[in-house]
């Protein structure tokens, strides 16, 4: 109720970032849509169910700042986030691979889709229940273990393997289990990884920037298996240099800690002149005072 006893209204702006969120997470259900026609005998619904994902993700990385932007955050949209991100990017990744090639090993196939999704489901937990910790400095810069989206994309890179060059060995359900056991450890992990949302660009790597950004948009639109398996793979290898810096952050900022602070002598301020000094008289009396 508001101050003059009518209902309470909410305006507008504040339901931008959510209803970005609840598409992410119709995008991932209609995926699993896709999957399931897909695995009936209609294959070119295996590239619309990841396509689904895909979007999902841009949507994940949209909602956060325009709620920042709009100043429209709330802890309604921090809990519907992480609901989203544990169907969009845990289940639905799950359910597609299964039905794309796990199925074929039932067994050992769910074991690995059930890992991914409880595993995400598990670091969406983790991530809620320090929101409101005081994490240490050094650690403001990096994410700890994969987050969901980059977790889900990883698993599906055997898929883009396959329909760029064939499911000769991509779609194995033993291959594709290991990986996705990998991944989804990798998401629980402690495992610095890299954070883009505290990355900030030199001035004058700004133009370049944007042009890599134009560059790759055109890519995706163009060839966009082999550019989402590129991004896959720059992602994989900036992580031995993430756990590299994480491990320098760690050290400069223990070494700062231990370090005492140095102490300077602060020099006594000098005397004022008298007050009887004629004034435009640049010289005091001798032995008065002097600088």
């Amino acid at each position: 109720m508001n101050e003059d006893g009518g209902p309470r209204r909410i305006p507008f702006r504040a339901m931008i970032p959510n209803a970005i969120t609840a598409l992410a997470l119709c995008f991932g259900l209609t995926g699993v849509r896709f999957a399931v026609s897909a695995s009936q005998g209609n294959a070119a619904h295996w590239q619309l169910a990841l396509a689904c994902v895909v979007a999902a993700g841009v949507l994940d990385g949209m909602d956060g700042r325009i709620a920042r932007l709009l100043r429209a955050d709330s802890k309604f949209g921090a809990e519907l986030d992480s609901l989203s991100d544990n169907i969009a990017f845990g289940t639905a990744p799950a359910l597609i691979l299964f039905l794309w090639s796990l199925q074929h090993a039932p067994k050992f196939g769910w074991t690995a889709a059930l890992a991914l999704a409880v595993c995400c489901a598990l670091r969406l937990a983790r991530f809620n229940s320090q929101l409101g910790a005081d994490p240490p400095p050094y650690l403001a810069n990096f994410f700890s273990g994969a987050p969901a989206p980059a977790g889900a994309g990883l698993v599906m890179v055997p898929m883009f393997v396959s329909f760029e060059w064939g499911d000769w060995i991509a779609r194995s359900p033993y291959l594709n289990g290991l990986w996705i056991s990998g991944v989804a450890l990798m998401m629980v992990s402690t495992v610095p990884t890299v954070s883009l949302k505290r990355i900030r660009i030199p001035h004058h790597l700004v133009v370049p920037t944007l042009l890599v950004i134009v560059l790759m948009t055109a890519f995706l639109t163009t060839a966009p298996w082999p550019t989402l398996i590129f991004v896959g793979l720059l992602y994989l290898a900036s992580v031995p240099m993430t756990v590299r810096a994480a491990s320098q952050a760690r050290r400069n900022y223990e070494i700062r800690r231990s370090d005492p602070v140095e102490t300077h002598p602060v020099a006594a301020p000098a005397p004022l002149p008298p007050a009887n000094l004629p004034l435009g008289d640049a010289r005091p009396p001798a032995g008065e005072w002097r600088h």
